[in-house]
């Protein structure tokens, strides 16, 4: 079990759904929490309802002088959960440009662009916890995701080599990978979502396992199983059952 009292952790994406939840969680151990979106009112709000220490910094991680200026202010932290990310449900016969390219920028190169900024100090202070959120979507093409799918499967590649890079270091890296959670994204789905799980019950969750020495973790379980059985099935099985 780790120590949280007093630790500083910057959350990216906590203006709403799992970021939110999370934020609670921290507080509620007594982290020290920085909050980082686009949306300053809906951070300013999550902030005064935590129980504990709260810094709002607004973010966009979509542009390079925005991430520098953000990681200007704030400094050193001890930890960054990064679960930033936009969805739109639609596939490759749908193609919508604007849409898959925004998936592409905020979920994987928004990623990129802001730990750009944030690995180097952990590096040069050998101090820090890197926890990164995927999907159970990410482990394998599936359809009508491409755009959703791609990104979360390079976050996922992302965090597997930052791990490999820093496992020996005083750097931990951990990586997340939820199935469906009750969010303003998974409000756009209209199909079944087995096992949609509250926020509060995926952040609890994710909690567990960053008080883990432990890499990775998919959730939830059995229906994490399937897409973990799904990477080794040779093509034609697993494009029968899952196209």
């Amino acid at each position: 079990m780790k120590e949280w009292s007093g630790k500083r952790y910057w959350i990216v994406g906590a203006s709403a759904g799992l970021g939110s939840a999370l934020a609670h969680q921290l507080s509620r151990v007594g982290a020290k929490l920085v909050l980082s979106a686009r949306d300053g009112d809906a951070l300013r709000e999550l902030a005064d309802e935590l129980p504990g220490h709260a810094e709002v910094v607004t973010l966009d991680i979509t542009k390079e002088e925005s991430c520098a200026d953000a990681v200007a202010t704030v400094g050193d932290v001890d930890g960054i959960v990064f679960c930033a990310g936009v969805y739109w449900p639609f596939g490759a016969k749908e193609w919508d440009t604007e849409k898959a390219v925004a998936m592409g920028e905020v979920n994987y190169i928004g990623a990129m662009r802001f730990l750009g900024h944030v690995v180097p100090r952990m590096v040069e202070r050998d101090h820090g916890h890197i926890v990164l959120v995927g999907s159970l979507t990410g482990y394998r093409g599936l359809p009508g995701s491409f755009a959703y799918t791609s990104s979360k499967s390079a976050v996922m590649s992302l965090a597997e080599c930052l791990h490999a890079d820093l496992r020996k270091t005083g750097v931990q890296v951990q990586l997340l990978s939820p199935g469906f959670v009750k969010t303003r994204l998974t409000e756009k789905n209209d199909f079944n979502m087995p096992q949609i799980m509250e926020p509060e019950k995926a952040a609890r969750i994710m909690f567990d396992h960053m008080n883990s020495d432990g890499f990775s973790r998919a959730f939830p379980n059995p229906f994490a199983w399937v897409f973990k059985i799904g990477q080794v099935l040779p093509d034609g099985l697993y494009y029968r059952i899952f196209s």
